[in-house]
């Protein structure tokens, strides 16, 4: 059902403080915030643009309506939202927010925002979502309901009390009597799901109020809203209707056209304010997104023009203090002067300085003008230069007689990939390698990019760059990193790659990552790497062997989907051939031991680096390792002696044992060990590992799903029996026939 507040019981939050909600308002110096002839304030609270009261006195979205029959007035977000106050500087609107109450524990509702269409959505940073009573899971999900892949997104929190027995009195928010969470999606509206909390010591007969809101933190933390928890009795308390929540806004990059340039489109990234002395941001990560704000020492609105104004800094010496001197006040700043009086030379010498600063002047801005005429030239000289040397009119021919190719890969010039990574700023790395330095860039039409700039001057492996470039162009995989293009503009050829957010399976495995991988995420991630090193050897149009797979080389999406990276060491083979002489490279404790003494690359070669990475899933512990003896020891060859003495528990992750997943967890090290085998003949094929991999999930799945039925069942026909015998014996013996039966091919 919906729970809906009574209309005649929303004036009870006034009781809260009116004075309290005035703490969002703008805070602006003399001068208009709206546009002219548009009011503004309402009831108090100042209206500045964006927003407006009144045909014409707003952008589209961000109309507001007074209420003016009401003492003292009202300010509503189109015409159903309270507005409580609004922050330019923040770009937030405070609202008043409903709070749904129920007298029974399971129930279903919905929170709902603005009903204009317009850009706002409830602030992630600045609310929490509350839930109040005994015995409860409250959920925050986004209307229309979710995937089952982004469940583990939801915004969920359980609040119990033990035996129906809690005191209420207290400040505590921590799941007992009452609990609080974060809240995943911005959004303007949600749907609301309470059920029982039914877990053994917990009374499911609370017959007291249900309490679930969306709250201003900060208000939220004051004393006003901590007597929200402070209750004597849990069956007989009142509760306010509504408590106070934040929106934010934003001004859309492709639809403010008047906020660019009148020579530029919507499309270009040059975004502009209209207020002189004004400057604009992104919100977030969403390039999209933009609000303004006035430059250092202007205040005002930088959404209207001449809305930003110059700061007199001498009238406010307790923010701007001059301890020696005279305050002299300057366009955005100020000066402390200690000159008590100036000399005035006589006119003609004042004449004859002047005209003779002016000539030197003059005289360098020439000069430097040249000088910088000759320089861009000499660059575009040697531009040019490294383009043909590099291959770049072949490339060039490559691309336009390839319509798969073109579709996905272009050649960018120098001056685009320096404008996208701010001239290869340091504050741009990314991470770097024996091959090169990643950048981040974000491309002239708002792409994010990952831009590799190679180490490599050999010309002999220069000339290899074009061919390679060519594969990766004809790798299309979801599991390997997409190639965007190239620049040959330099001495050392630039790649242009897709921009992986999530970092490295490295970082997830061996840094201090806050949310550690769970079994079931290795599992899937060994899935995925194994299909993309699959594809590469057996099924790419030119066979590839990448030669130096490795956990850092293992890049991870905000979905922790796996893409395999660094080509700079990869080498393409033809289809009858089953392997080549090379130098050998590669990484300590990855590389393949055969490999190494022969000099012989094959796609057994990457086998054995991938069995490496199945360790350090299985145990969390790095390729390369210090024992106890203080020595280096490889995690391959003491994950194998651990494994054929049937040891595999004294080095597995207590975590996949904490999760159940120690017998799949014994089929992946079996297979782990057949992929280190010393001779690369007796390792299995990468499809092989693949499917043995698929296999394994594909069981954990039917397992996992078959249990969760026969433990529903199970409680409802024994609710404090457990299940004997009958199909959760049958699933035990599956898994274990599955087990004991894994072959291997040798």
């Amino acid at each position: 059902m919906t729970i809906s507040i009574p209309s005649s019981r929303r004036a009870s939050v006034g009781t809260m403080g009116a004075l309290t909600f005035q703490l969002l308002v703008v805070s602006l110096v003399a001068g208009p915030i709206a546009l002219p002839g548009c009011r503004e304030s309402c009831g108090g609270i100042p209206v500045p643009y964006p927003l407006g009261i009144g045909q014409g006195c707003f952008r589209k979205g961000f109309n507001l309506t007074c209420d003016e029959t009401r003492h003292p007035a009202k300010l509503f977000l189109g015409d159903g939202v309270e507005v409580l106050g609004i922050s330019l500087a923040d770009g937030t609107v405070r609202i008043r927010s409903n709070v749904l109450r129920s007298s029974f524990q399971e129930f279903n509702g919905s929170w709902s925002g603005p009903s204009v269409t317009g850009p706002f959505s409830v602030s992630t940073a600045r609310n929490w979502f509350v839930a109040i009573g005994c015995n409860i899971v409250a959920q925050l999900l986004p209307t229309g309901g979710i995937d089952l892949q982004e469940a583990h997104y939801t915004s969920t929190c359980a609040s119990a009390c033990l035996y129906g027995q809690q005191n209420f009195s207290g400040t505590s928010c921590s799941g007992i009597g009452r609990c609080r969470t974060s809240i995943t999606w911005e959004l303007a509206s949600y749907e609301i799901h309470v059920t029982p909390l039914t877990v053994l010591g917990f009374s499911s007969s609370y017959t007291g109020g249900v309490y679930v809101f969306i709250v201003d933190q900060d208000w939220f933390s004051t004393k006003e809203g901590q007597m929200l928890l402070n209750f004597t009795d849990p069956y007989q308390h009142t509760m306010v209707e509504s408590v106070p929540a934040v929106l934010e806004w934003w001004l859309d990059l492709i639809s403010d056209e008047d906020m660019l340039p009148r020579s530029v489109g919507p499309n270009s990234s040059y975004f502009r304010c209209p207020s002189l002395n004004s400057v604009s941001y992104y919100v977030g990560l969403d390039y999209d997104k933009r609000r303004c704000n006035c430059s250092q020492g202007y205040e005002g609105n930088p959404y209207i023009h001449d809305g930003c104004q110059d700061i007199d800094e001498c009238q406010r010496p307790d923010v701007y203090p001059c301890l020696h001197g005279t305050c002299i006040n300057m366009p955005g700043t100020y000066q402390c002067s200690t000159r008590k009086s100036i000399i005035r030379l006589p006119g003609l010498i004042t004449v004859i300085a002047i005209s003779a600063g002016f000539g030197v002047l003059f005289s360098i801005f020439c000069i430097a003008r040249i000088t910088n005429k000759l320089k861009q030239q000499r660059a575009k000289k040697l531009r040019q230069k490294f383009f043909k040397k590099n291959h770049g009119l072949l490339l060039q021919q490559l691309i336009s007689s390839n319509k798969d190719i073109a579709g996905r890969t272009r050649i960018f010039s120098l001056e685009e990939l320096e404008q996208a990574t701010n001239k290869f700023d340091q504050n741009r790395i990314l991470g770097g390698g024996g091959h090169g330095m990643v950048y981040k860039g974000i491309l002239s039409d708002q792409r994010i990019v990952a831009i590799k700039k190679a180490k490599i001057v050999v010309q002999r492996e220069i000339d290899q760059f074009i061919n390679e470039v060519v594969i990766l162009s004809q790798t299309n995989h979801r599991n390997v990193v997409k190639l965007f293009g190239c620049c040959l503009e330099t001495e050392v050829p630039l790649l242009v790659y897709e921009f992986i957010s999530n970092g490295t399976l490295s970082h997830h495995l061996h840094g201090e990552s806050e949310n550690p991988l769970s079994w079931k995420d290795r599992l899937r991630i060994a899935v995925e790497t194994a299909r993309a090193i699959a594809y590469l050897h057996s099924a790419a149009s030119i066979s590839v062997y990448h030669r130096d797979i490795k956990c850092a080389n293992i890049l991870l999406t905000d979905t922790l989907a796996a893409k395999i990276s660094d080509f700079g060491a990869s080498r393409s083979i033809a289809v009858d051939e089953t392997g080549i002489l090379t130098a050998v490279q590669g990484t300590y404790g990855y590389l393949d031991p055969e490999y190494y003494y022969t000099s012989r690359l094959t796609e057994k070669s990457d086998v054995y680096s991938f069995g490496v990475i199945l360790a350090e899933l299985l145990t969390r512990m790095e390729s390369v390792f210090s024992s106890h003896s203080s020595e280096a020891t490889s995690l391959a060859s003491h994950f194998v002696s651990l494994i054929r003495d049937n040891r595999l528990s004294d080095i597995l992750d207590t975590q996949i044992v904490e999760e159940g997943g120690a017998d799949h967890a014994e089929v992946v090290a079996r297979l782990a060990e057949a992929c280190l085998r010393l001779k690369g003949e007796e390792r299995p094929t990468m499809r092989q590992v693949e499917t043995k991999l698929e296999d394994v999930q594909t069981l954990m799945v039917n397992l996992n799903s078959q249990i969760t039925r026969v433990n529903l069942n199970a409680t409802n026909h024994h609710p404090y029996k457990r299940s004997k015998g009958g199909e959760g014996t049958r699933l035990y013996s599956l898994e274990k026939e599955f087990i004991q039966s894994s072959d291997f091919p040798r």
